[in-house]
């Protein structure tokens, strides 16, 4: 600390009506609208610190990080700014403004932070035409329930001026502290720049059996692993964790220099995006390949020869195989929670396991007050996200860990492991097909004609023949969701149609982006006999397809020929 007090400013703005965070999800927007609408970024960021009560803010810790997208780093300095000159008494961040959304929360929860602000667009595309996001996570370190977004909305609705401090300037690149002084202040803001993978790293310790994964990785007979981080945050974490703890080779790494732009792609790891991966685990060299999105909460999986496990069959997996891990055999299991889309194969091992299951709407934020009840051990959704009640968020790189661990528990192949957890409790065939980009008045209409369609009484009974099969309704709702903690109630989380034989159609509106909307269309249908689990999924399920486009005429009503992304 140098020098006369750095002054604190009061800049009058006026409100935007298009901040209402996407749930847990956040403020997520074209990056050109944070970087060139007048106190765009400024206008959330105080909304979201007007949003903690006053007396909760003075003072207060708070962790701040970033997936090192473009403009993260502007946005960094405008978010220390405007928290020195709101009463924050001092934030933590990660060397050069970088930490996964895992390991904010993991911070969070570690040092009893008041909360965190991350800012990422999860998957979407980086760079100065691509997507960015704000993301507020609170106490518990969790995404903030609806209750919290929906006061940071109100707030913005309404904001005339916000407070920031313009001259404080901080090095992102140097560890340790960073102390400044402050008009009328009592006393001095500080910075903590710490290494972005220690905090998580030492959590990790107390779950796995580094040794067990270590043997696995460099004892004979190793497994050669392929590891891709999309040139997102999880770079330093792979290398630190699986390279210099666990003894991959560094060559098991591959693109870990997080990029401002990702490289070009979409930081998305499926089939559609990762296809580096895909095709080194094609080749047979590798007996297991995983790949991170940009915060690094998200993951995919692959095996020998590019064999994909699906994001619901991994849940379901991990969950049969909880025992191979040392946190799961000391804290046992209490129960599972899946969103409502992801398919039902969690619920078969949790049947055998005597265990509930919760059944949420998508996002992370319904699992949280799960986790915290005591009632919830493990959770999932489809969208490649995993994670357990060691945090309140999903986690990828703790995904990959206990694949690790099942590995070299079963000593058995990823195929392997798959098809025996198909032969003990059959197979859920499953599909998303996403309608990207879509007007957001079109996807009311067509929600709104096809919620009119299927929950009228006459719908129930009706029969659908495609080709060889006929499909007969059982039921349909648009799902609520009934908080079993608190006992709030979320509506209109999609609409179900379930047939006789258990199949399942499910159409989904997501807004995340904000600008436009997106028709999610999920299609799920059980096979039990063996001989039957090396299907092609998308053919299985193209006599369900084939309904949900006659009954919800998506194609004709959007122009489009066929969905933007399949997985």
């Amino acid at each position: 600390m140098e020098g006369s007090p750095i002054p604190v400013l009061t800049v009058p703005t006026v409100p935007y009506e298009d901040q209402r965070p996407a749930g847990g999800g956040g403020l997520r927007r074209p990056t050109g609208l944070f970087e060139g609408q007048r106190n765009y970024l400024p206008n959330f960021i105080q909304s979201v610190l007007s949003s903690i009560d006053l007396r909760d803010r003075q003072g207060c810790t708070m962790v701040v990080g970033s997936d090192g997208r473009y403009f993260s780093r502007t946005a960094t300095e405008i978010v220390v700014q405007m928290a020195a000159a709101n009463g924050i008494g001092r934030l933590i961040i990660g060397q050069n403004g970088i930490l996964s959304t895992p390991a904010v929360s993991c911070i969070i929860r570690k040092i009893k932070a008041a909360g965190g602000i991350i800012l990422t667009a999860s998957h979407c595309p980086g760079g100065p035409g691509g997507e960015f996001g704000v993301k507020f996570n609170v106490a518990n370190g969790g995404p903030a329930p609806d209750v919290v977004s929906d006061k940071i909305y109100q707030i913005s609705k309404t904001i005339e001026e916000y407070a920031i401090c313009p001259d404080l300037r901080i090095d992102l690149s140097r560890l340790g502290r960073q102390e400044f002084d402050l008009e009328n202040k009592f006393k001095p803001f500080r910075v903590e720049i710490v290494d972005p993978v220690d905090i998580y790293l030492n959590l990790l310790r107390t779950i796995f059996d580094f040794n067990a994964i270590k043997s696995l990785l460099t004892g004979p007979g190793q497994l050669k692993i392929r590891v891709d981080a999309m040139h997102g945050v999880m770079g330093p974490y792979v290398r630190k964790v699986l390279c210099d703890e666990l003894g991959a080779p560094a060559n098991s790494a591959i693109n870990c220099v997080p990029l401002e732009d990702f490289g070009g792609q979409p930081p998305d790891p499926n089939l559609t995006y990762a296809t580096t991966l895909l095709e080194a685990m094609k080749g047979g060299e590798y007996g297991f390949g995983a790949a991170f999105d940009a915060d690094g909460d998200r993951y995919m999986i692959l095996g020998r020869n590019g064999f994909f496990v699906s994001p619901s069959d991994s849940l379901a997996i991990i969950a049969a195989n909880l025992s191979c891990i040392p946190y799961f055999r000391q804290m046992g299991v209490r129960g599972f929670g899946r969103s409502m889309p992801t398919s039902m194969a969690l619920d078969r091992v949790a049947k055998s396991m005597k265990v509930p299951v919760y059944e949420t709407p998508a996002g992370w934020r319904f699992f949280s007050n799960l986790m915290d009840s005591g009632r919830c051990s493990l959770c999932g959704e489809e969208s490649f996200g995993t994670g357990s009640d060691h945090l309140r968020e999903k986690d990828g790189l703790w995904a990959v860990l206990v694949w690790l661990s099942i590995l070299a528990a079963r000593k058995q192949s990823v195929e392997e492991i798959v098809r025996d957890h198909w032969a003990k409790f059959g197979r859920h065939y499953y599909c998303r097909f996403d309608y990207e980009g879509l007007e957001p008045k079109t996807t009311y209409y067509i929600m709104r004609d096809l919620e009119a369609l299927v929950t009228d009484k006459s719908f129930v009974g009706q029969q659908f023949a495609v080709g060889n099969h006929v499909y007969s309704v059982a039921k349909t709702d648009c799902f609520e969701y009934v908080d079993p903690v608190d006992g709030t109630v979320t509506k209109k989380q999609g609409l179900r149609i379930i047939f006789s034989d258990a199949s399942r159609l499910i159409f989904r509106l997501s807004s995340s982006s904000g600008m436009r909307a997106t028709i999610r269309l999920y299609a799920e249908s059980y096979e039990r006999d063996p001989s039957g689990h090396d299907q092609e999924p998308q053919a299985v399920l193209s006599p369900l397809i084939a309904i949900a486009l006659k009954i919800s005429q998506i194609h004709e009503r959007t122009g489009r020929r066929g969905p933007t992304v399949i997985t």
